[in-house]
């Protein structure tokens, strides 16, 4: 088991929120109990993943403030012209509710704001709030709040992270593949590996 001290996450997250320092207190048993800190490179892939999620370990919900120009850039398919953009600037709950409405599980009108990506892992959408919250035996359902708890925080990532099938990628030493697993997607690759080539020097592999 590799562990993570205090130390190292000052040195990669200088400016952590304390709620989430808090949370990794218990770290090495909860990634353990997932295989996650078994050898440093599923350990390096988890905390780049998590660290980029997290900007850095002070993010704790997803940033849903852009200006129109910058909501054709991100979805472009949500938005045919700055006309059609310019109502969800500036007004995150409309813009969750807009672009997460009716999927990921998200059935009832305000939803999208209400399941918005929280934690460590950005976990997003109810049906995820209640599949975690059934594997955990927790209401993250009922109280989406929950995934900032120091108490769930870790837990609750590591989960993300095991139900994703991670460990084997990570294993593999695919940024590309973990990444997808985790974002369903390849949005902020080249953030993932800076973070990657990062926790590489703190938990460095075997040869590196």
């Amino acid at each position: 088991m590799i562990g993570i001290t205090k130390g190292q996450l000052d040195l990669l997250a200088p400016n952590a929120r304390a709620d989430y320092l808090e949370s990794f207190e218990t770290a090495d048993l909860v990634l353990a109990h997932h295989g996650i800190n078994a050898n440093a490179r599923r350990l390096s892939h988890f905390m780049a993943q998590v660290l980029h999620e997290s900007a850095g370990l002070t993010l704790r919900v997803e940033n849903m403030n852009y200006r129109a120009e910058r909501l054709l850039q991100v979805w472009p398919s949500r938005f045919a012209d700055l006309a059609a953009a310019q109502p969800f600037a500036h007004n995150p709950d409309a813009l969750a509710d807009k672009v997460y409405g009716g999927r990921m599980g998200n059935i009832d009108p305000h939803d999208g704001a209400k399941y918005i990506g929280r934690g460590l892992l950005q976990i997003t959408g109810r049906a995820a709030y209640r599949r975690i919250g059934a594997r955990l035996d927790m209401p993250l359902e009922e109280e989406p709040a929950l995934a900032l708890s120091p108490a769930w925080a870790l837990k609750i990532a590591a989960e993300v992270w095991d139900l994703a099938g991670c460990n084997p990628p990570a294993d593999a030493d695919s940024l590309r593949r973990v990444t997808r697993a985790i974002n369903g997607g390849q949005v902020g690759l080249a953030s993932r590996a800076d973070w990657l080539a990062k926790t590489r020097h703190v938990w460095p592999t075997e040869g590196s």
